[in-house]
């Protein structure tokens, strides 16, 4: 079993960055491939991005490449979502979520977290 809790999310200006962190509890994080989800208001949870256990597989919506980078460090049982060139349109919850199998599809992930908001004001 895998717990996770968010960090990280607040309310910025468009073009600024955030740095969300996902921090895991269970000795078997490193087996788990990670996932970051954004979920507007009214709208489905989408996919972000996500990095393979060892991190040498990364995958990113298109909506964000070349903007977003995620990152793990499997010493610090934590995941990373770097955010640079925010716009109004990245604004939602996001959630960090563990499953066993590379997927941009959130009903192949078995954690999830509680999540933290994004605003990016215009």
């Amino acid at each position: 079993q895998v717990q996770l809790g968010e960090s990280g999310g607040g309310l910025v200006q468009a073009g600024d960055s955030l740095r969300l962190s996902c921090a895991a509890a269970g000795r078997t994080f490193s087996r788990y491939v990670m996932g970051w989800f954004r979920q507007a208001p009214g709208k489905e949870r989408v996919f972000v991005a996500a990095i393979s256990w060892s991190g040498s597989t990364r995958t990113y919506a298109d909506s964000v490449k070349d903007r977003f980078t995620i990152s793990r460090d499997n010493a610090k049982n934590t995941v990373y979502l770097q955010m640079n060139s925010l716009k109004p349109e990245d604004t939602g919850v996001y959630y960090c979520a563990a499953g066993l199998k590379d997927n941009t599809v959130p009903k192949a992930y078995d954690y999830w977290g509680q999540g933290t908001q994004v605003t990016v004001s215009s």
